[in-house]
């Protein structure tokens, strides 16, 4: 009764503390702007069912889609004999399921065993890629101490999650064969079997080992839990809204500001009655500027780097990494949540994400070829971002490249990027 008791207490306050973590989190990105993503819900079921679900934009790097598939399938699937656990705990009972079916029984955990390897195997090559092979899109300016333990950290959990799994496995089936106490015969352990040489024969060691293997793999996924808000794997759970509310348009189609375009009606047609819409900024200056669909996309980013492994600008040397784009967003909209709840709504920081994050020279190296938003797994656009840090750029600050405000100058001249009058368009065609 001591062990439920705990047990209980433990379940709720990490489920508790998940809850108020994930909270914040949604209360970062409700600080964006509003934005209508809820039309065509039909075409949004089947985006979220064939990117998050399916994962269908990881194919692209086939050995990483399989490995991660491994990995993914065994999170949705183990949680099957989690929670199993879960009612063992709160119950007082062992293995509760087995009493359902027992040739079902056998079938799961023989199952979850060959699973659990494959996952401890993809673990181990994942750990192998970045901290042996090295590979060049896990690397870059963003990818500091933190970005990088981060990631180590989470397949090291997944390892020692594993592998107590299999050890509490190895341990129960010996003392199933031992007929001792509860141990009731229930299940096959094609993998765990194997381990079983390894373990000592005194049955009360048996015990403390598989009641330890149990303990320290319930606690560590409730620890895993709310490890994830702090880290770049909460898109194992942002992935499916984030591509629920994908942006639908073409790619490459930009929006237009209403209240520019009311402007623009106005003037080609003096009859033309503008809406009363409200102004307030023409582009983004900081985080609380974009939408909060932009923000939503900052906390999904998995770090993956495959944006910015395909950005032209990137590839040529130049500063810009979209994937820093979304990080650096990442940070700045959580430091002004953290600044909002500590000091209130009005506190300003003398801080925004355009210059003290993201720099005008990342800004304007981009060429907006749309291959971050086409390369991201999750569907996650940078580009957006940077065209609104652009805006407020132009349209507020009047701040551009020369080059770019001399583009500016011919059209508003010449009625045409060139510094060549109308009168002389066609003199080619001569």
């Amino acid at each position: 009764m001591i062990a439920q008791i705990l047990f209980v207490i433990i379940m709720i306050a990490a489920v508790f503390l998940f809850i108020k973590n994930t909270g914040r989190i949604r209360r970062n990105i409700m600080l964006g702007q509003p934005i209508i993503r809820n039309d065509q819900s039909a075409l949004r079921w089947q985006t979220m069912a064939k990117i998050a679900l399916g994962q269908t934009k990881m194919t692209k790097k086939p050995i990483a889609a399989l490995l991660h598939f491994i990995v993914y399938a065994g999170f949705i699937i183990i949680n099957i004999e989690v929670l199993e656990i879960i009612i063992d705990g709160i119950v007082g009972t062992h293995r509760v399921f087995a009493k359902l079916s027992p040739v079902f029984y056998n079938f799961l955990i023989g199952s979850f065993e060959l699973l659990a390897l494959l996952v401890l195997v993809a673990c181990i090559i994942f750990l192998i890629r970045r901290n042996v092979l090295h590979l060049k899109r896990f690397s870059g300016i963003e990818m500091k101490q933190w970005p990088k333990s981060d990631a180590n950290y989470i397949l090291l959990i997944e390892v020692l999650l594993m592998s107590a799994f299999l050890t509490m496995n190895a341990a129960d089936g010996k003392l199933q064969l031992l007929n001792y106490s509860h141990y009731i015969q229930a299940g096959i352990f094609p993998v765990s079997q194997f381990l079983s040489s390894c373990l000592p024969d005194n049955t009360f060691n048996l015990v403390l080992i598989e009641r330890g293997c149990w303990w320290f793999h319930i606690i560590g996924i409730l620890a895993f839990l709310n490890y994830l808000p702090y880290s770049k794997h909460f898109h194992i759970l942002l992935a499916f809204p984030n591509t629920y509310y994908s942006n639908l348009l073409p790619k490459g189609q930009f929006t237009n500001m209403n209240s520019v375009t009311n402007e623009v009606k106005a003037m080609m047609d003096p009859a033309f009655v503008p809406e009363a819409i409200s102004i307030g900024r023409f582009g983004a200056k900081d985080a609380i500027d974009l939408t909060w669909k932009n923000l939503m996309e900052a906390y999904t980013c998995t770090e993956c780097g495959r944006c910015t492994s395909v950005c032209p600008a990137n590839i040529t040397g130049k500063l810009l990494s979209p994937r820093k784009i979304m990080m650096d967003t990442r940070d700045r909209i959580t430091e002004i949540g953290n600044n909002q709840e500590k000091n209130g709504v009005d506190f300003n920081d003398g801080k925004s994400l355009l210059d003290d994050y993201i720099s005008r020279e990342e800004l304007w190296a981009c060429t907006s070829c749309n291959a971050c938003t086409e390369a991201c797994p999750v569907n996650i656009n940078p580009l957006e971002i940077i065209i609104e840090l652009r805006r407020y750029a132009v349209m507020e600050e009047a701040k551009a490249p020369n080059n770019i405000n001399n583009m500016f100058a011919n059209i508003e001249n010449n009625g045409a990027p060139w510094k060549y009058s109308n009168a002389d368009r066609l003199n080619w065609v001569k």
